[in-house]
């Protein structure tokens, strides 16, 4: 499975990296491929670091005002001349969507990922990684939402809220096996 992950160029204190190296070395060892933003800094270099030490394949798409931070030695590296045209170019690649810890980029990438859901333009699944507790407030409002009448589909439709990386990728590695079960009986 090709597993876009969006999540913060940072250095983050353990409480985020261990989790997210967890998550990696997970992906690796199932033969995933990671999908990320391309970057050899901060939380990115985890992940990828993670994922290529445990043999997974990375698939990064930079941006052209962050090539500098592109990581070297990545299976594939695509630089996109913008943000718009580098998240399209990041769900393009990918099967599945986990959100981790990051900024305002991580959450405009998450917000775009779910709008497109919403709409019924993607059905790929999203899962937020909430580690340590990061997006409680975001979890809250987007429950809000669906409870006052904003959200046109089931909030569970849309995204899975993960505590731990093990249940990120049970999750993912549950719904991609069950589409492909009901896209085999549909022959």
């Amino acid at each position: 499975m090709r597993i876009c992950v969006f999540l913060s160029a940072a250095d983050l204190d353990d409480r985020y990296t261990r989790p997210a190296r967890r998550f990696a070395e997970m992906l690796g060892k199932g033969g995933h491929t990671l999908v990320w933003g391309g970057s050899d800094v901060g939380l990115m270099k985890v992940v990828a670091d993670g994922v290529q030490e445990t043999g997974g394949r990375l698939c990064g798409v930079s941006v052209g005002f962050l090539a500098a931070t592109a990581r070297a030695g990545a299976d594939e590296m695509v630089v996109a001349r913008d943000l718009a045209e580098r998240k399209r170019l990041l769900l393009e690649k990918s099967d599945a969507v986990v959100v981790m810890v990051g900024g305002t980029g991580t959450l405009d990438e998450a917000t775009e990922i779910l709008e497109l859901k919403k709409h019924g333009h993607t059905d790929k699944p999203v899962v937020l990684l909430n580690t340590a507790g990061f997006y409680d407030g975001l979890q809250q409002q987007f429950r809000r939402m669906e409870d006052e009448g904003f959200l046109p589909r089931p909030l569970a439709h849309l995204v899975f809220f993960a505590e731990e990386p093990a249940d990120a990728l049970a999750h993912l590695e549950a719904v991609t096996s069950a589409a492909a079960d009901a896209g085999q009986g549909a022959g």
